[in-house]
């Protein structure tokens, strides 16, 4: 209940939508009465966290429904996505503040997005935009290296990340630059045959054309390799083809 509040801080949820998030079409003799006894233990929590008396919970009761009476930018998963979105607007132009905002926004990770909310549309929904975005950020922190030419570390963080992302192709193509540039020239061609193989056996498809492209430049030695454009290049297309 905690959670499906939090999503919407500051908004009223109706007792039908709270009871069908948390029971998820289970039948209940009496929504009302359910919900109140909910309402009683998260109240508990959370005046024990905060320290206010009876009454002066953030958790009301309105209406038809219930709000947790707080500001949105007080919830951290709304601090994420707005961290998330501040560092994306800045890769291009501060790259190190661009940096230092997104490792800001991952700090506030504690495990799988809303791991224990249950089974509800609302809650699993979300947790899914949350997880697609954590992808997004990593993806904007390799860019912010290698756009500072910290490649090394790039590739310290794209190797853990191919490990638990084993066909996510965006970060064969950023592991690929960054293994270039430090002079690995062999072992960016051969992370490219490796996926290609992996696509082939287990979904029985092709690398995108993107990725075919940056391993024909690698294979052609394309001394556009070693600039910042070359960081972005396929970036920008892929973000507006996304939006």
């Amino acid at each position: 209940m905690l959670a499906t509040l939090a999503l919407d801080a500051g908004r009223a949820i109706s007792h039908v939508d709270l009871a069908d998030e948390l029971w998820c079409g289970q039948p209940l003799g009496n929504v009302r009465n359910a919900l109140q006894a909910q309402a009683t233990r998260v109240r508990r929590v959370l005046d024990g966290k905060t320290g206010q008396g009876p009454g002066l919970t953030v958790l009301r009761a309105v209406g038809n429904g219930y709000l947790l009476d707080i500001p949105p930018e007080h919830v951290d998963g709304n601090r994420f996505l707005d961290l998330a979105a501040r560092g994306a607007a800045l890769l291009h132009c501060d790259a190190d503040r661009a940096l230092e905002l997104l490792q800001e926004a991952l700090r506030l990770w504690r495990g799988p997005a809303l791991l224990d909310a249950g089974d509800g549309l609302r809650c699993r929904s979300a947790a899914t935009l949350f997880d697609e975005r954590r992808l997004t950020v990593w993806e904007d922190i390799v860019s912010a290296r290698l756009a500072v030419g910290d490649n090394r570390q790039a590739i310290a963080d794209l190797s853990q990340l191919v490990a638990h992302h084993p066909l996510h192709e965006r970060f064969y193509e950023q592991l690929m630059l960054a293994l270039y540039r430090v002079g690995r020239h062999s072992d960016a061609l051969d992370l490219f045959h490796r996926l290609r193989a992996r696509l082939d056996e287990e979904l029985g498809l092709e690398p995108s054309d993107r990725l075919k492209h940056r391993y024909a430049e690698i294979l052609s030695q394309d001394p556009r390799l070693e600039s910042t454009a070359a960081v972005w290049s396929q970036q920008v297309g892929q973000r507006i083809a996304a939006y």
